[in-house]
């Protein structure tokens, strides 16, 4: 019998009187880049969270590969988070670290290699993501986009099953987000890692999304792909992207006016 990858069933969750996921229903396809869409606030960082086990459903169930998480051991839930890797909002990079004791730090927390692999692993991934010039800087010396590239080889470094993305170019110009999109999606297709991304970076997201899903007043309302997503009737969908398009272009507009002036 063949498994989707992760399956939500019926998840619900509410944080006191709020109810923020309503038995949703979710399926993650193997060697994917799956796009999590949707209104501001709408639960798509708690639907990532339910993934990583840092919360679980009040009601229903994710799977992974066909097994429940809430009735797996101990051991079994460990193994499943060695597959996982998470690229915060932000990035979440410490800033008395190095760039490299930052890349670094997945695998020294892991306690299996010795120094020397760890360097070499390291050193290897700053070669791939173009990052050996700035190996001994630190965060803040570093440009947004290049944070990101950091967090990117950080969340890789581990040679994950599946890469959990919150909001990856948040706070980056146009040409920027692009180049994180592009980023993201090459080293997919390279050491073809399932991809989760939670996104309001519409359209441009669909460029590289092969699968999009939709969370709307706590509900999954549309997944499939992106030109299925760009025919839709469901009026929730339509209106969300015409928005999200009128937002768009407008923050292009803007920097394409902060180019132009001198």
């Amino acid at each position: 019998m063949n498994h989707h990858l992760i399956e939500f069933i019926n998840v619900s969750k509410s944080f006191g009187n709020q109810s923020v996921l309503n038995d949703v229903n979710l399926k993650i396809e193997t060697g994917k880049i799956t796009a999590i869409i949707g209104k501001s606030g709408v639960g798509k960082s708690i639907l990532l969270k339910h993934i990583v086990g840092l919360i679980w459903a009040d009601s229903g169930q994710v799977l992974f590969e066909g097994r429940s998480l809430a009735h797996m051991s101990r051991k079994q839930k460990k193994t499943i988070r060695h597959k996982l890797s998470y690229m915060f909002q932000g990035g979440a990079l410490f800033d008395s670290l190095t760039v490299h004791e930052n890349i670094a730090l997945p695998l020294a927390e892991h306690g299996r290699l010795p120094h020397s692999e760890i360097n070499r692993r390291v050193s290897r991934q700053l070669h791939q993501l173009d990052l050996d010039r700035v190996d001994e800087k630190y965060p803040s010396q570093l440009s947004g986009g290049m944070k990101k590239r950091v967090a990117l080889a950080r969340a890789l470094i581990t040679q994950p099953q599946i890469v959990l993305f919150d909001e990856p170019t948040t706070g980056l110009d146009p040409v920027r987000k692009e180049a994180v999109h592009q980023l993201i999606a090459d080293y997919q297709r390279q050491f073809q890692f399932t991809a989760i991304i939670v996104s309001h970076e519409i359209p441009d997201i669909f460029s590289i999304a092969q699968d999009i899903a939709m969370l709307d007043a706590g509900r999954i309302i549309f997944q499939g792909s992106p030109s299925d997503i760009e025919r839709s009737t469901i009026p929730a969908v339509k209106q969300f992207l015409h928005i999200m398009r009128i937002r768009q272009d407008q923050i292009c507009a803007n920097f394409q006016i902060e180019q132009d002036t001198p």
